[in-house]
């Protein structure tokens, strides 16, 4: 645990020095989000920073490669997630700085997702009547889909400054808890692809949280939203490879199920964004990636809330999801409800502090 924290510290470290040097360079080469009818920044802001994010990430691995435990989990399935994080990198800032269309986009996190494929991140198994192991091919396309709706839902939730890299951070965290409990109660080796992939993801969230909450210096762009969303996935993949769900399947079905479905648990509030987004376009007859205003981010300022409040709002209730899910795994029913309890309580206390929302 230690050196996974010593790991987090680092790429918090780095990304939070090399965010300023990337916002001046993203100046430099005109990367910067001029304002537009649907968007909330009242000036124009530079974007590049997922180059931060990819290249504190990068220098962390260097660094943390030599420890005992970290180094451990270095292999082939973290040299595929981070050459295809270099690859959704390359894509989002080319679409920061150009604006490239959806379907460029969505061909790019196709490709990124092959990636994943050839050094062996996929779906192997799902937990459908015990246990269903599936044909490769079946498997390869799970893998690409939820990638893609993963990158997707966070790609959806950057609306509003500090909101993103907030709600990963809360994500991250809940999901390398699992990660490392599921590998302490089960025996399972502690040194993984998801650990150290969830804990450089966190720290680089919380290093460039400072330059990007309201008022935001940089905004994260494509390049950071996807990053971010593709390392998640990543995460979750990575952990049902490294799982045999015999074993775990034959004392509890909670942690044979959550490697899945933890990732859309903890993306909640994205998912949910992201599905009223896609039925509110093409029910007005548009494209589902068409930008509009009225994502829950907008709601909830529109309503009345601050964007500071508006973002721990959102962060709240994704932590009310994610951490009663992670619980659940681990511990009795009484517990779980309990903390989703109290997390419930607070919430809604917080969400009604001041102006009244409705979401």
């Amino acid at each position: 645990m230690r050196e996974y924290l010593v790991t987090l510290f680092i790429s918090a470290a780095l990304c939070y020095l090399i965010t300023p040097l990337v916002r001046t360079q993203a100046i430099r080469f005109g990367a910067v989000a001029q304002i537009r009818g649907r968007d909330i920044h009242t000036t124009p802001t530079a974007r590049w920073g997922g180059l931060a994010m990819w290249l504190a990430m990068a220098i962390t691995f260097l660094i943390v490669k030599n420890l005992p435990l970290v180094g451990a989990s270095f292999g082939h399935d973290v040299e595929g997630i981070f050459l295809a994080a270099t690859a959704i990198v390359i894509l989002g800032i080319a679409d920061d700085r150009f604006q490239l269309d959806a379907l460029t986009k969505l061909a790019g996190q196709v490709f990124a997702a092959g990636i994943l494929l050839v050094y062996g991140v996929q779906i192997l198994w799902l937990p459908i009547n015990g246990v269903t192991t599936l044909p490769p091919s079946i498997g390869q396309l799970f893998t690409v889909l939820i990638v893609v709706v993963i990158i997707n839902a966070v790609n959806f939730i950057d609306g509003m400054d500090g909101l993103a890299s907030g709600i990963v951070a809360i994500a991250g965290i809940a999901f390398f808890a699992f990660a490392y409990l599921l590998a302490v109660d089960f025996g399972f080796s502690r040194a993984g692809a998801p650990s150290l992939t969830t804990a450089v993801m966190v720290g680089v969230c919380i290093g460039f949280l400072p330059h990007n909450v309201h008022p935001a210096r940089i905004f994260m762009g494509d390049s950071g939203s996807m990053l971010l969303g593709l390392l998640l996935a990543s995460a979750a993949i990575t952990l049902t490879g490294q799982v045999d769900p015999n074993a775990i399947s034959a004392e509890s079905t909670g942690p044979t199920l959550l490697p899945l479905l933890l990732p859309f648990a903890v993306l909640a509030i994205p998912l949910a964004d992201l599905l009223l987004a896609v039925a509110r376009r093409l029910k007005a007859g548009k494209s589902p990636f068409a930008p509009d205003n009225q994502h829950l981010h907008h709601r909830l300022l529109s309503a009345g809330n601050t964007q500071i409040k508006s973002a721990f709002i959102l962060y709240l209730w994704t932590a009310t999801i994610a951490f009663p899910v992670t619980v659940l795994a681990f511990a009795p029913l009484w517990i779980g409800a309990l903390t989703a309890l109290v997390l419930v309580t607070v919430t809604v206390l917080v969400t009604k502090i001041g102006k009244k929302v409705v979401v």
